[in-house]
């Protein structure tokens, strides 16, 4: 059996007991240090990585009150609360034992010990300190990835347009709120962008924020990516697993492409949002769930109501507060903004220094920009990987090859399932059938393409 990677280290006075424990502990652990004197303790602990101690109850000669095991132990956990300590003592004492573990020790063996119940006590005790480690360190991760986001969420570019400024003004009133958020809006529009500025805004910015994309989650994995599931709740259940849900937890749950959601899907959405519980899959335990919902989509749920394939009540559900994001073509004040700030994000990325020519500048101005924030992102860092020289010039741009034909823009239709249907069309002819560079253009995942296809019959 191989050696566990703990660091253990053993204070006892009692030399004796120290060599022998030491002895038969290195043939099951990494590293086994001995201490006779408590007092040197600050300095082992903070001069290596200790995993577990054990930690002797006494040490005057005729004392077996085991108060200096204690003051050590309230000492060791004032240091470092991490550390994993197991008490022992030569003397059978249940109220001291309840005291030690009340005061923070994780166990307590008895002098002189069964080697087998020695080893199994320190075995389970890196198994606690192993997970203590995993749990800090996702919450590291989860810090960091808070970090990331409102730093992600501080570069969001407001926009003058008189349509952005409304739409900001009730985005402001709304975000320290937990009012239910639905965002409309075509694609690329930045829908994501304004989810994660709401739950900066919010009253859980340190929480987190969750993202789902409804629209690539395949519909048989909906209820275990969502409400999670227990342990062989189905064939690949391999261990249990906490959903989107439980893992937004005090934070901000983001439902994208809710429009794509399937009917018979809805329903169980739904019941956990109006009770805010939810049951994992394979178990019966209702758990609740604090989260705060914003919803988006760019299909029309009003229109998906009248035709039975959206629930009226779910809709009510999701936007207690709408916010309807305009196409870029809309609000072409802003553009200059939005075309800065990703020449200075782009610049950055790549360690360049280029500026805008005032023909780039006046073409970015003339482009309709079909799929609006998300391809001037795509266009700008394109740019500054390809441009030459100092300046982007409008030849860098590439505009040209991205327009579309004058003919079908006239003959474009006006209601949002058609216009989505036809620049699907579009991009798979543009790229010949290649579903990856598809999706790209349209900025969607290929699952998420494919199920559009499927809805669409291409």
């Amino acid at each position: 059996m191989p050696k566990l990677a703990a660091n253990i280290l053993i204070v006892d006075d009692d030399l004796d007991i120290l060599v022998s424990a030491r002895i038969f502990l290195k043939q099951h652990f990494q590293k086994v240090s001995i201490c006779q004197d408590p007092k040197e303790l600050h300095a082992l602990v903070t001069g290596e990585e200790t995993d577990i101690i054990m930690l002797d109850m006494n040490y005057r000669k005729g004392t077996n009150d085991g108060k200096e095991g204690l003051y050590w132990l309230r000492f060791l956990r004032e240091t470092d609360p991490s550390l994993v300590v197991v008490l022992m003592t030569a003397f059978g004492d249940v109220e001291l034992a309840v005291e030690s573990l009340k005061a923070g020790a994780t166990d307590f063996i008895l002098k002189p010990w069964n080697n087998e119940k020695l080893l199994a006590t320190l075995s389970a005790a890196w198994q606690l300190r192993t997970t203590g480690k995993k749990l800090q360190r996702a919450e590291r991760v989860q810090e960091t990835l808070q970090k990331d986001l409102l730093r992600e969420s501080s570069d969001f570019v407001p926009g003058r347009s008189p349509s952005m400024q409304g739409l900001l003004n009730t985005l402001r009133k709304a975000a320290p709120t937990d009012a239910n958020i639905l965002i409309l809006g075509e694609n690329g529009t930045g829908k994501q962008v304004i989810a994660k500025e709401l739950h900066r805004l919010s009253e859980r910015p340190n929480a987190p924020f969750i993202h789902v994309d409804l629209g690539a989650l395949h519909a048989n994995l909906f209820e275990s990516e969502l409400f999670g599931h227990a342990k062989g709740a189905f064939t690949d259940a391999r261990e249990e697993k906490a959903g989107r849900f439980e893992l937004a937890e005090g934070g901000t749950l983001f439902l994208d492409e809710i429009g794509n959601l399937p009917t018979h899907l809805q329903s169980k959405l739904l019941h956990a949002l109006q009770n805010r519980t939810i049951n994992r899959v394979g178990e019966n335990r209702q758990r609740n769930v604090n989260i705060r919902l914003i919803c988006a989509t760019n299909m029309p749920l009003a229109k998906m109501v009248q035709e039975g394939t959206f629930r009226e009540d779910l809709l009510f559900r999701i936007n207690t507060v709408e916010l309807d994001l305009p196409p870029l073509r809309e609000r072409t004040e802003d553009i200059p903004a939005l075309f800065q700030h990703f020449l200075e994000l782009s610049n950055n990325k790549y360690r360049k220094h280029l500026r805008l020519h005032k023909d780039a500048t006046e073409a970015l101005m003339r482009y309709p920009w079909p799929g609006n924030i998300r391809e001037l992102q795509h266009v700008m860092e394109r740019a500054v990987i390809m441009a030459e020289g100092e300046d982007i010039r409008e030849s860098d741009l590439h505009l040209s090859s991205r327009r579309t034909d004058p003919a079908i823009a006239a003959s474009a239709p006006t209601d949002l399932l058609s216009m989505e249907q036809q620049l699907i069309k579009a991009a798979l002819e543009k790229h010949k059938g290649n579903i990856s560079k598809a999706a790209t253009d349209l900025g969607l995942t290929r699952a998420a393409l494919y199920r559009r296809m499927e809805k669409y019959g291409l």
